[in-house]
């Protein structure tokens, strides 16, 4: 296992995601992970998951494309979950003993893409209790507001609120108890909002409960290929719930039980 970090996590990052519920990490991912993923999510693309969902907003333009648990499907993204440097990464911003992974994703918002990412939350989505629950977006391409970069509420992970799962996927419902997502785009003024600007091999982490979303790509030529990790620490058990994300299979293991299994392994700890 190379899971070395390039050099340490400081301390004012772990701070600021605390703090604002993201944080931006330059240059932990050099070039020879950046081009393998790349390829990676073309050979994907090529021949998807059987995870794999249309995205597109209905009479949208270009090609918004996903795909999950991927590293289930290709050889070389279970390589990046175990001997890249995310799994560190995670494990030093949430300050956690170990962390699994709750899965991998890829996202790629191709040229003249009019489709947005709508503000959510990932938290509600998935079958977890817990605060260390992250994600790390690893930009393949020169990212920005125009090719739909991220956008992130600073510090909405602290508000002590849960909002209601947006459905990317007309087949699914999420039907649990919670308050819709406010209409962000309607008042961006009113919000803390921060994004970053990112070259290829920069990533982001944010918390489950951040809000978050992203703009169409606007670009007439640069793809927006993103490798996504989902990342739990040692305090987050399992609280699977009805209509939730589709899980690729059933981990075995009882609620309130640790992440621990083949479906949610173990990919550092201390």
């Amino acid at each position: 296992m190379n899971n070395k970090l390039t050099r340490p996590i400081t301390d004012e990052e772990i701070r600021t995601f605390q703090e604002d519920g993201v944080v931006c990490l330059r240059g932990f991912f050099d070039m020879d992970w950046v081009e393998r993923l790349r390829d990676l999510i073309d050979e994907d693309i090529a021949n998807p998951s059987g995870m794999v969902k249309s995205i597109d907003a209905k009479g949208a333009s270009g090609f918004f494309f996903g795909d999950t648990f991927v590293c289930h499907h290709l050889d070389g993204f279970k390589d990046a979950v175990f001997n890249s440097p995310a799994a560190r990464i995670a494990a030093s911003i949430l300050k956690a003993k170990k962390v699994n992974l709750l899965f991998d994703q890829i996202l790629v918002k191709e040229p003249d893409t009019s489709t947005p990412t709508p503000w959510h939350q990932d938290y509600t989505y998935w079958p977890v209790a817990g605060d260390q629950v992250a994600t790390l977006w690893l930009a393949l391409d020169p990212v920005t507001f125009e090719s739909g970069a991220v956008e992130y509420l600073r510090g909405s992970h602290r508000w002590g609120k849960k909002f209601l799962a947006i459905s990317f996927d007309p087949d699914q419902k999420y039907e649990e108890e919670l308050p819709e997502v406010p209409d962000v785009e309607a008042a961006r003024e009113e919000y803390d909002i921060v994004s970053f600007e990112l070259e290829p091999g920069d990533c982001t982490l944010h918390h489950g409960l951040t809000l978050h979303g992203a703009q169409p790509n606007r670009t007439p030529n640069v793809r927006r290929r993103a490798y996504i990790q989902r990342w739990a620490g040692h305090d987050v058990t399992y609280n699977p719930r009805p209509n939730l994300q589709k899980m690729l299979r059933d981990p075995m293991i009882p609620p309130g039980a640790p992440l621990d299994s083949d479906l949610f392994p173990v990919v550092w700890q201390a």
